[in-house]
């Protein structure tokens, strides 16, 4: 069996698909999918060399420019899942994908960003706030719809499975770190949270866009809202370097552990607890990544 020491750690990641799981690694992406017939249906790609690239090794760089490369991996993948789970013989792909993915980084963009940035300006505006309040306000009514999206949908029967897989992803990959068997039976035992998980990265940079936003200080409404957009990438950055920091610390830091709370506690909106069939398919898409990862490491 490979040695853990193969990779580091901290390169796993997963994300959550339509009646299956994507596992990535350092060089390699893999997912597997329940099909209509029960089958168990695997894939598996050698991801681009963007994540081996130089940008990945400099600090807050590397979370801008490896979020945005995951969007479109993390779509992709979501769109292959949805065929296989569905039996569609007509898969979205090309420009259609394209404009999916770019649709929905705009829709992110204007009820994250602009939504709270507009209505906070407007209040700035009229009832003569002064900045630091005015961008409280904006904080406030950022994590008011992030936490009141994320309950809204998994209230959607398709979606909550989507977050069963969520949680069947992180146990698995909770089970590997903790040196578990990965059967279905022993990953079960594991939790549901994790602190690299991208609704802790959302929390996080909710947070944070208030800090940096306050020290922008006041400006008109037109250039508030172009400013929120451009600094995207800035608290981006931060937000990652954070969670990394984090999940390497707080096995070592009481601090850390009480800081990172309020991620944890929010993975609850976006988890639900999986049955053994989902996590045989969570193991099989870790399985499959591994074997890919650790075969190009061979001579």
């Amino acid at each position: 069996m490979p040695s853990d020491k193969t990779l580091k750690l901290p390169s796993y990641g997963g994300q959550a698909l339509m009646e299956g799981v994507m596992m990535r690694g350092k060089h390699h992406a893999a997912m597997a999918v329940r099909a209509p017939d029960g089958e168990i249906v695997t894939y598996e790609e050698q991801l681009p060399t963007l994540y081996r690239s130089k940008w990945m090794t400099i600090p807050f760089v590397r979370g801008v420019v490896g979020l945005w490369d995951a969007m479109g991996l993390g779509m992709r993948f979501l769109t292959k899942s949805a065929n296989i789970s569905s039996g569609e013989e007509n898969p979205i792909e090309g420009k259609e994908l394209t404009f999916t993915v770019i649709l929905s980084v705009l829709i992110a963009v204007g009820l994250l960003f602009v939504l709270p940035a507009f209505l906070a300006g407007l209040a700035e505006k009229y009832l003569h706030l002064n900045p630091w309040w005015s961008n409280l306000i904006e904080g406030g009514i950022r994590l008011i719809i992030l936490i009141a999206y994320m309950a809204i949908i998994g209230k959607i029967p398709d979606i909550a499975r989507v977050f069963a897989y969520h949680g069947a992803e992180h146990k698995t990959i909770n089970a590997f770190e903790a040196g578990v068997e990965l059967t279905p039976e022993e990953v079960s035992k594991q939790t549901l949270v994790h602190p690299r998980c991208g609704t802790s990265f959302m929390l996080t940079l909710v947070l944070i866009s208030v800090l940096i936003f306050s020290l922008v200080g006041p400006l008109p409404l037109y250039w508030r809202l172009i400013s929120r957009v451009l600094m995207i990438p800035l608290i981006s950055g931060i937000a990652y370097e954070y969670i990394r920091f984090a999940a390497n610390t707080m096995d070592k830091s009481a601090l850390m552990r009480w800081l990172i709370k309020p991620n944890l506690w929010l993975q609850k909106l976006t988890t639900r607890q999986p049955d053994l069939a989902m996590l045989e398919v969570s193991i099989c898409a870790f399985k499959t990544m591994f074997a890919a990862e650790n075969s190009e490491s061979q001579p």
